[in-house]
């Protein structure tokens, strides 16, 4: 295409040159002048163009050459086109003037000093009629005129056209949107898309300034966007992360350099009010600016209204932020993780404020536990690909409060997903991944998968088991505990575990007895071993160390007073015992 519109344009000239010299030779007068615009050269009469144009006059008037033949006029708004009209208008032929080109037309008549104190009823005088009789009373027109004046700077703006748009396009706008005059009713936003951002900006703050309501500028901000940016937010409805056919490495042209520039400048149009826009398409314009490596102050400020109204978040919506365009890996988590932190801290001010203190240990606000169900979902949709960290993935897991989740099950199937996905990881990381997780906050089921999820630490399998254990023996009946009950539990856990650290360190000292007994056994036989056994018999007598040893395990045992009154461990004793119906023991030395 790029090719095509050279020739194009060359088409346009000759045409143009070839409609002047038909209503030109017609005079049957020989031309004394060349104009020249651009590539474009106009053969005309200085006559004509004297009689209404001021600037040609002094250029002629001024001149050294006497008989001046050529005049360049190349810096004229609009260019040949435009000064084709303007010649028309000098020689009396009829054109017809559009909403298209009356912008340029009156640059142009400004440029050539065709102004009705130069000339009565000249082209300025025509055009300025034209705008206020017709262009402006439609905002349709006015758009259209406003568009135009993109390419007429600064002249559309000395003349005061770009600020007599803006005025008309506001105040029709803002009636639109209050009293729509047909449907759709946001037909007007539409319109507006194909302004410049520039122009669109000014658009906005006239509206803002004539009191349209924060909903009325995001609604037309979101169109806008969706319009000027089609190839990356193109879907906020979060279902459609695979569906791009856009080349993410292309950069050909500035376009990614130019897209940069425009997201920045839509996100400076945001009005202050954090709430105006939902939050889908506050994550697709965020993920626009990660890709298009936008400042970090526009970063900065999409994140931070994304988590003032966080707890309407789906999961969706955060893995438009975490995918690519294609969908196929992990794109970004960081943002994420400042979203997510950035609401908690939030609630943790709102707590303060409320006086309870913001440690959460009160029960969390409904918004704070929708966030962690879906944080804890998001992690499960994440965990499955392999390039995710065990620090990223904690990272987001440790920022909700252990408070906000009333069962850790979500949670648990994240973890598990992550494990499954992550086999080569050892006995060490797997407990690392598991430390962001309460066994004891996982339902009944959850337990009863963990106690065979072999893909879980040892230790994690025993808490469960140990847990299921407990509520069995007291008794209680009711799956979801209260948090009192839980910390209650996990104390009395800390407390048998430490017993059940010395019983197996009284097993294994028992063990070690054991086989020195057997090894004496095995060494005692004949008459030769008189002198043996004697000398162990005083080594066991007289060395002191045989009472030390039993009056060691009889202090031990006295510890283990408690499983013998019914204590609630009982899993490192013999294979063969029933651990949910404990019973005595005897312990001997054989």
């Amino acid at each position: 295409m790029a090719m095509d519109a050279p020739v194009m344009s060359e088409d346009m000239l000759s045409i143009a040159m070839e409609r002047t010299g038909q209503w030109v030779f017609s005079q049957e007068i020989p031309t004394d002048v060349i104009i020249q615009v651009g590539e474009a050269n106009f053969s005309l009469h200085k006559f004509m163009l004297v009689a209404k144009s001021n600037y040609i006059r002094k250029i002629v008037a001024e001149s050294e050459d006497a008989d001046l033949t050529r005049i360049d006029l190349s810096d004229i708004p609009g260019g040949p086109e435009v000064f084709e009209k303007a010649a028309k208008f000098c020689y009396g032929v009829n054109f017809e003037i559009t909403v298209h080109n009356v912008g340029a037309l009156r640059c142009a008549a400004e440029y050539l000093e065709m102004t009705d104190q130069y000339c009565g009823s000249n082209l300025a005088g025509r055009t300025d009629d034209f705008l206020s009789q017709i262009a402006l009373t439609s905002l349709s027109g006015a758009i259209v005129v406003l568009k135009s004046c993109e390419d007429l700077l600064p002249f559309a703006e000395d003349l005061k056209i770009v600020q007599r748009c803006v005025e008309v396009v506001s105040v029709k706008a803002c009636n639109e949107a209050c009293f729509p005059s047909r449907s759709p009713t946001n037909w007007w936003a539409d319109e507006l898309t194909i302004l410049d951002v520039a122009f669109f900006g000014r658009v906005m703050k006239a509206m803002r300034q004539r009191g349209a309501k924060s909903l009325t500028i995001a609604s037309s901000i979101i169109t806008y966007t969706e319009r000027a940016l089609r190839d990356l937010v193109r879907d906020h409805s979060a279902s459609g992360i695979k569906s791009s056919t856009m080349d993410p490495l292309e950069d050909s042209s500035g376009v990614r350099a130019y897209q940069r520039d425009l997201l920045e400048s839509i996100v400076s149009l945001l009005p202050n009010e954090k709430a105006a826009f939902p939050i889908n398409f506050l994550c697709c314009l965020l993920r626009s600016g990660i890709f298009l490596k936008a400042s970090a102050t526009c970063k900065n400020e999409l994140e931070k209204r994304i988590s003032v109204i966080l707890e309407h978040v789906t999961v969706g919506d955060l893995l438009v932020l975490s995918f690519t365009y294609d969908g196929e890996r992990l794109f970004e988590l960081d943002s994420v993780r400042r979203i997510v932190a950035g609401f908690v801290e939030n609630e943790k001010s709102m707590a303060v404020f409320n006086g309870s203190g913001g440690d959460f240990r009160e029960p969390c606000s409904t918004g704070l536990q929708r966030v962690a169900k879906t944080v804890d979902a998001y992690l499960g949709e994440i965990a499955s690909y392999t390039e995710l960290s065990i620090s990223k993935f904690n990272g987001i897991a440790n920022i909700i409060p252990k408070g906000a989740r009333k069962v850790d099950d979500d949670l648990y199937c994240a973890i598990d997903i992550y494990l499954k996905a992550h086999p080569s990881l050892d006995e060490i990381e797997r407990e690392k991944v598991c430390s962001v997780m309460d066994p004891l906050k996982l339902s009944h089921e959850a337990r009863l998968h963990a106690s065979q999820n072999k893909r879980l630490p040892v230790q994690i399998v025993l808490h469960a088991l140990y847990f299921d254990q407990l509520k069995l023996r007291s008794g209680v009946v009711d799956d979801r505990s209260s948090p009192a009950s839980a910390v209650t539990t996990r104390s009395q856990l800390q407390a048998d575990a430490s017993l059940i650290k010395e019983n197996e360190e009284l097993r294994s000292e028992l063990l070690r007895m054991k086989m020195y007994i057997s090894d004496m056994k095995k060494g005692v036989g004949g008459g030769g071993t008189t002198s043996t056994n004697h000398r162990h018999q005083q080594k066991w007598s007289g060395s002191g160390r045989r009472p030390t040893f039993f009056s060691s395990v009889s202090r031990t045992l006295g510890k283990l007073i408690p499983f013998r009154q019914g204590s609630k461990d009982t899993s490192n004793m013999e294979d063969a015992v029933d651990i949910t119906k404990p019973r005595r023991r005897r312990f001997s030395v054989s």
